[in-house]
């Protein structure tokens, strides 16, 4: 099997959750307005040069860390600490609590927020923020990305620490046991399971939920990022796969992040502006 089967699924539905989300939380006086053929011109202009250079940035970033077996074999990189041994005398068999109340429907309902709401998470932040105009928190949630995934980088490669299902034995696999495709996707990305520390899915999902409590005003959206913020931090631990040091280290990520994108965010699109040649200013009504 490949990973193909299990992404003819989750592109759908999470197009499909998108296209939901849309209509919810976009409110309509920002819809309306790019039904006007009028500004089509101006919008392609926006997109131009205020999306298009950290799409880039954020696409390469991304697939640079997922290729991350090629260039550790390629710099022929050998891991020389497993901090999962040190993490275990740190706090022992703690997640396995969460797996105390395990039933069946709840692990099918952890799995499709772990997969399919993170997912929708990250990729619909990145749609309201556009369709909202929102272009601030745009570039600061793209820059807040690409720090994460550059500062967890390193510890995956240096410092693996392997999921918690295949390490202790009071703990379940429950995600990579749920489905063989599930298993075969998520290993050939990962084919140790050992790239934990620090939590993306905790770092990712508590930044998005920062920038758009913090950085917008869309109430029901923000409503709604919180909610599944939190979901996803339960199925971190329940379905197996994270430490509850993984899970500070990638909250802690979450705030420097936001905070060196908030706070550093004009020096930043200065150098991505000189790096692009970009002259473009912010789409104004």
């Amino acid at each position: 099997m490949t990973n193909i089967p299990l992404m003819s699924i989750i592109v759908p539905v999470v197009l499909l959750l998108s296209f939901l989300a849309y209509y919810i939380f976009v409110p309509k006086n920002h819809r309306r307005k790019y039904a006007d053929i009028s500004l089509k011109g101006k919008y392609a202009y926006y997109l131009f040069f205020n999306l298009l250079p950290y799409l880039l940035i954020v696409s390469f970033v991304y697939l640079f860390v997922k290729f991350q077996n090629l260039i550790v074999d390629y710099l022929n990189i050998v891991p020389y600490y497993e901090l999962a041994e040190y993490i275990f005398l740190l706090e022992g068999g703690t997640v396995s609590l969460f797996q105390n109340i395990m039933t069946p429907g709840l692990t099918y309902f952890s799995a499709f927020i772990y997969i399919f709401g993170f997912s929708f998470l990250l990729i619909f932040t990145f749609v309201v923020l556009i369709s909202t105009k929102k272009v601030e928190a745009l570039q600061e949630y793209a820059i807040s990305i690409t720090i994460i995934y550059l500062v967890a980088f390193p510890f995956y490669i240096f410092t693996p620490v392997r999921v918690t299902g295949y390490t202790l034995p009071s703990v379940v696999p429950l995600l990579y046991e749920l489905n063989p495709i599930i298993y075969e996707v998520l290993s050939s990305v990962d084919p140790y399971l050992d790239n934990c520390f620090p939590s993306l899915h905790a770092a990712l999902s508590t930044m998005a939920m920062l920038v758009i409590v913090f950085r917008t005003d869309l109430k029901k959206f923000k409503v709604m990022v919180v909610i599944l913020a939190l979901l996803i931090q339960f199925t971190i631990f329940y379905l197996g796969i994270h430490w509850i040091s993984d899970f500070i280290a990638g909250i802690l990520l979450a705030f420097l992040s936001y905070y060196i994108a908030t706070r550093y965010r004009m020096r930043i699109i200065k150098t991505v502006a000189y790096l692009f040649s970009l002259e473009g200013d912010e789409w104004k009504d």
